[in-house]
């Protein structure tokens, strides 16, 4: 789950979600997660031997017929509860990438090799298999538009394509054949500027960044990647180990025997359950990515995958850009895999025991559906949350 690259020594804030050092079988294996303990946790920051990344370069409905879950009125008024409304049941298939352009124009990628587009808010879709990619998993995609997309074929060799035609043609553009070799997740601050993590590789945790849309990627130098523990890694569960934190930077989290958030150039120790090869953090949000100097308020969800309905230490809140880290007075409902922030004080995770939704930025939440799900992810111009998982099943949240 893992190119050269030219960049200026500018901040890129990092939370590692890794798939730690486990079993290939363990890592294509569904999350489950525990719950946090209340109160605050000040974590000791550790000063990183890897350098700083850098920012990016500048450069600029009607609903379907299929039935949905149940949503009752909520009590008191003739408003009606949040519900996840189910869009399809596609190709069985595991989906774990999911990328919204807007409101009508949605991507998603999976295991067989397969990726799906739908361009009329996820009323109808157009499945493709990537030729000669039958056996593997895209764990990630990053749309653009309606024609072009990037996808990650996670596992040794591992692979990025591009498609600037909708799907039907896929262009190789960056392959590492070293053994170990597993990329977890992509993040782009914009059409050109991108980034990609992997687990590590002799020690240290791999990136690649692109400067010119996903065309090409550049390694960073060893010696300035980030220092992983033994056993630390990265979970390819949703594409949300690493995110950005403002329009400088990013962030990505790990897990399994340590669990940390990396911050520029400084690890912070998460107080989310850790320890075994199953546990730690997931996922994480960033509510001010879209600020100049953001990164202050961040969620970051996870657990232990195989108890997925285990609330311990399962989720933390910062305030404060990872100083300190706050408990929820009342946790997600289980392992949750992937954590969004979706507008106002709204936030939804979700993992494979349900779906759990916070209306004030993550203090407490409520579990919408017992039907799992891998990743959710709101439009990037837009409002609507998509939501996808096992079976093919592709839903949205209706609040």
């Amino acid at each position: 789950m893992r190119q050269i690259l030219i960049f200026s020594r500018c901040c890129l804030l990092m939370c590692c979600v890794f798939a730690p050092s486990v079993t290939r079988a363990q890592q294509i294996a569904a999350n489950h997660s525990p719950s946090p303990a209340s109160g605050h946790v000040a974590p000791s920051p550790q000063r990183s031997a890897s350098a700083d990344f850098d920012r990016p370069a500048r450069n600029g409905s009607d609903r379907p017929a299929s039935a949905g879950f149940d949503r009752p009125a909520s009590s008191g008024s003739d408003r009606l509860a949040p519900e996840i409304k189910m869009l399809t049941t596609g190709p069985k298939i595991s989906i774990r990438g999911l990328s919204a352009v807007d409101d009508k124009i949605v991507w998603v990628s999976g295991t067989k090799g397969t990726v799906g587009r739908s361009t009329d808010g996820g009323n109808t879709w157009t499945w493709m298999r990537v030729p000669g990619y039958d056996k593997r998993d895209f764990r990630d995609i990053e749309a653009f538009d309606a024609r072009t997309a990037i996808i990650i074929a996670i596992d040794t060799p591992a692979h990025i394509l591009k498609t600037i035609d909708g799907g039907k043609n896929w262009k190789l553009v960056y392959q590492n054949d070293t053994p170990g070799m597993f990329l977890d997740a992509m993040e782009f601050w914009n059409s050109q500027s991108g980034i990609v993590v992997g687990d590590p590789i002799d020690g240290r945790f791999f990136i690649a960044r692109s400067f010119d849309g996903g065309d090409s990627w550049h390694e960073i130098p060893r010696q300035e990647l980030p220092i992983a523990d033994s056993g630390e890694g990265c979970f390819a569960t949703s594409g949300t180990n690493i995110r950005a934190l403002d329009r400088q930077s990013v962030c990505f989290v790990s897990g399994g025997p340590h669990s940390r958030i990396f911050i520029r150039d400084k690890t912070i120790d998460l107080p989310i359950i850790q320890g075994a090869t199953t546990t730690g953090a997931n996922s994480v949000a960033v509510k001010d990515h879209h600020t100049l100097h953001g990164g202050q308020h961040l969620i970051v969800t996870g657990g232990d995958f195989t108890h997925d309905t285990d609330t311990t230490k399962n989720c933390f809140l910062s305030n404060d850009g990872g100083h300190t880290w706050i408990a929820p007075t009342q946790p997600p409902h289980g392992y949750r895999g992937c954590v969004e922030y979706i507008g106002g004080h709204n936030v939804l995770c979700c993992g494979t025991s349900g779906v759990d939704l916070s209306t004030d930025d993550g203090m407490t939440w409520s579990l919408l559906t017992t039907t799992g799900f891998h990743v959710c992810r709101q439009a990037k111009k837009g409002k609507t949350v998509f939501l996808a998982g096992a079976s093919g099943r592709i839903a949205r949240l209706i609040l």
